[in-house]
């Protein structure tokens, strides 16, 4: 599912682009959710406890408290998948996205036709990322995760556990698919436990340190994972 933001301070621009998505987004293939937001600190808020959910946010530049562009530093630190697309007010604005990677914008009030074009583009860059991300489900939320920001999962029963430096992300699954849709990046060390190998900063028999975490290599994954392990070190 397209989850899609909307962070202007003037309700009716929220409430006229709103509109202007729905009307776009009707007929394409992928469902969508959107979500509004009244303040870059409201966004950044729930960003803090939502890490990747968010596909694509459409951002006011002239907002009252943290603006538009400090809000979009702040995101793209966090972030560096997320699309941004600035809605401004004035031209001026428009060449300040190229030093937070903004995807375009739109000045207000937006046209059905511009925003049509923003939003293919949006699609597009975000089909381009299926490969460098990893896409997982907890009931209706769907996570959006780096690759190459994961530590390792670790499954308890069905429940599998994303790990990344900034949070712990939650889904149903069964750890031999998630091994078979990653590739040799990720190495199974033990029943219980896929560790991303560029992630790996120390290997003994027994154990692997990731960070500051220390992971069993069982027996049985031991000499599999050691190669693994050692190859991708080498690489």
């Amino acid at each position: 599912m397209l989850q899609i933001g909307i962070c202007d301070d003037a309700r009716e621009s929220r409430f006229q682009l709103r509109v202007l998505l729905e009307r776009a987004l009707e007929g394409r293939s992928a469902p969508a959710r959107l979500l509004e937001f009244s303040s870059g600190d409201a966004l950044l808020g729930w960003m803090d406890r939502h890490a990747g959910e968010l596909d694509l946010v459409f951002l006011d530049i002239e907002m009252e408290g943290t603006n538009g562009m400090d809000t979009a530093r702040a995101l793209r630190e966090a972030d560096q998948s997320l699309q941004l697309v600035f809605v401004t007010g004035y031209s001026d604005y428009v060449f300040d996205g190229y030093e937070v990677g903004a995807l375009g914008y739109l000045l207000k009030p937006a046209g059905a036709e511009e925003l049509e074009k923003v939003l293919t583009r949006a699609l597009t860059a975000l089909q381009r990322q299926e490969e460098e991300l990893f896409f997982c489900r907890s009931g209706e939320v769907f996570y959006r995760i780096r690759r190459d920001a994961i530590l390792y999962f670790r499954s308890d029963r069905r429940q599998v556990t994303c790990v990344t430096p900034r949070r712990a992300y939650i889904f149903y699954g069964k750890l031999d698919q998630v091994a078979a849709q990653l590739g040799a990046e990720f190495v199974r060390i033990h029943q219980r436990y896929l560790v991303r190998a560029g992630a790996v900063d120390r290997v003994t028999g027994s154990e692997v340190w990731v960070g500051e975490e220390i992971l069993p290599i069982s027996r049985s994954c031991q000499r599999e994972a050691l190669l693994a392990l050692t190859r991708a070190a080498l690489e």
